[in-house]
This record gives structure tokens, C-alpha cells and sequence, in this order.
């Protein structure tokens, strides 16, 4: 009975959103995005597109998504919005960590994403044009997938910091204690492995067609190049979303080297009570601005 109820549930809403969806104006990129999709299909294998298309939106999107914050460094304007304002990004470290990126990605991420193709032979998801997932059910689904990777993220990561393994693998992902957003993939090879599993039990559960793979792509790096910016700006977007974490929650993380260790949603620290030490610090902060204005 309870499924059922679900079901209709799920239903409903879906109804409704596709009645709203018919009222909107058309989205003057469909057709020029319809145009360069089926270009792909034509000149390109599957393989081809699974395998180095993969890469490439994976590559294009995590350095494009790195620029905001590489550039806020250069901008007096925007220092008032780092959080940790006393230790700035230096050449060497953001030179380092780009010589581990290009290591991971390509030695570690690379022959994963090969495996993409036979992924979509095995369980038969669609390439083509027409069975491509309509806006909001991607939306949904990359939410679905954020959930899932956000449930393993907790869990796998706070074993990772407890100390008998601690400095064999995550102490590599905590080397720098003020993040900046190119650091969001700087780890050990075995972290990649074991925090980037999550990525994919989405994967497993939702596709439906190649373009999620893609799409999820792009919010999970979009997410997690954010926590890791070291800057809080306000109007951000992302803290639109239902219980977003955010910058400044990821950055206390990195800061004291406990608590806060979902990657996307707040929702799991908050069950645990690890969150306790940030919301004592942020109540602090909080005085202490009170009494600034004083």
C-alpha cells in the first residue's frame, strides 16, 4: 500500500512538472545542442564517445569550473570573501597540486572512464537523440545520484580519517589546510578509488541514457570544486539547493581535520553529531562580529 502511494506520488509530481515544463518558452540552445549531439553520434563510435568524450568533459568542465576561484586570488575585492584570509595560495602549492591532478586523471580516472563504454553495452543505455531524458528528469536523477555519493562520501571518509589509516591515504588530501578549488581531486591514488566508487552506484541505479553520465559529471564537480574554493560568495546558486553544505562547511573540514564529512549535504553530519564543533565555531564567529560592531 505504501508503494503505491509512493508511486502515485512520484507520479503526480511528474505530471505537474511536465505541465509546467509545456508553458515555458523553448530553450533557444536545443536545437543547436540537438545539431552538435547527433554530429557526434555520426562521425564518432560509441566507443569513442564514452571513452574520450567522457574524458573530455570531465577535463574541460574540472579546470573551466577552477577558474572562478583562481582568479578571485588576483582580485583585492574578492579577499573579503576567503575564508581563511591569513593564508593565501601560493604559486607552489597550486603548481604541485596540478602535477598530481594530471597524474590521477590520467593514470587513475582514465582507465575507469574506459570502462564507461561496456558499461552502456552491458546494460543497453541509449545514445540516440530521441531517448535522451527530458531537463528535469535529468535534474532529478543527478539529485538522486548527489544522495547516494553524499551517503558513501560520509561513511567512507570518516573511515579514512580514523587513525590507523589516516596518514596511509587522506593525509595526501589534507596537506593543504586552507583548500582553493583545483584541490577538489588532489589525493592519494587509493582515495580516488575509494571516495570516487561512489560517483558511480548512481550511475548504476539511475542511467538511462549516456547523457547523464555527463551531467552528473558536471554537478559533482561543480559541487565539490565549490567546497573546496575557500571562498564564500554570497548570490552562489548552489545554496539554493535543500541542504547544501557549502564552502564555508567543507573549509572547517579542513581547518581542524574532523567533523563535517559529507561531501555535498549536511543532513548526515547532523544526524552523528559531528557537525558540533562547526556549529560551535560558527556560534563564536557570530559573537565575535557582534561585538566588532559594538
Amino acid at each position: 500500500m505504501a508503494m503505491n502511494d509512493s508511486v502515485n506520488i512520484l507520479n503526480s509530481a511528474y505530471l505537474a512538472v511536465e505541465y509546467i515544463d509545456s508553458f515555458l518558452p523553448d530553450n533557444p540552445l536545443q536545437q543547436p545542442f540537438k545539431n552538435a549531439w547527433n554530429y557526434m553520434l555520426d562521425n564518432y563510435t560509441k566507443f569513442q564517445i564514452a571513452t574520450w568524450g567522457s574524458l573530455i568533459v570531465h577535463e574541460f568542465s574540472y579546470f573551466l569550473l577552477c577558474v572562478p576561484g583562481f582568479i578571485f586570488q588576483f582580485i583585492p575585492y574578492m579577499q573579503k570573501y576567503k575564508i581563511q584570509q591569513d593564508k593565501p595560495e601560493t604559486w607552489e602549492k597550486q603548481w604541485k597540486c596540478f602535477k598530481t591532478l594530471l597524474f590521477n586523471h590520467f593514470f587513475i580516472q582514465l582507465p575507469l572512464i574506459c570502462g564507461t563504454y561496456y558499461f552502456t553495452e552491458y546494460f543497453n543505455i541509449p545514445y540516440e537523440w530521441e531517448e535522451m531524458p527530458r531537463w528535469y528528469v535529468l535534474v532529478a536523477q543527478c539529485f538522486g545520484c548527489a544522495v547516494i555519493e553524499d551517503a558513501w562520501h560520509y561513511f567512507l571518509h570518516r573511515l579514512l580519517h580514523h587513525k590507523r589509516i589516516y596518514k596511509y591515504i587522506h593525509k595526501i588530501h589534507h596537506e593543504f589546510t586552507s583548500p582553493f578549488g583545483m584541490q577538489a581531486e588532489y589525493a592519494h591514488p587509493l582515495e580516488t578509488l575509494i571516495l570516487g566508487a561512489g560517483f558511480f552506484i548512481g550511475i548504476v541505479v539511475f542511467c538511462n541514457h549516456v547523457v547523464l553520465l555527463w551531467a552528473w559529471v558536471i554537478c559533482r564537480l561543480m559541487e565539490t570544486i565549490d567546497v573546496h574554493s575557500g571562498y564564500d560568495v554570497p548570490l552562489n546558486p548552489l545554496h539554493l539547493v535543500p541542504f547544501y553544505a557549502g564552502a564555508r562547511f567543507h573549509d572547517f573540514h579542513h581547518m581542524n581535520f574532523v567533523g563535517n564529512y559529507a561531501s555535498t549535504f549536511t543532513w548526515w553530519d547532523r544526524l552523528f553529531g559531528t557537525d558540533s564543533q562547526f556549529i560551535a565555531y560558527q556560534e563564536k564567529e557570530k559573537k565575535k562580529q557582534c561585538i566588532t560592531k559594538k
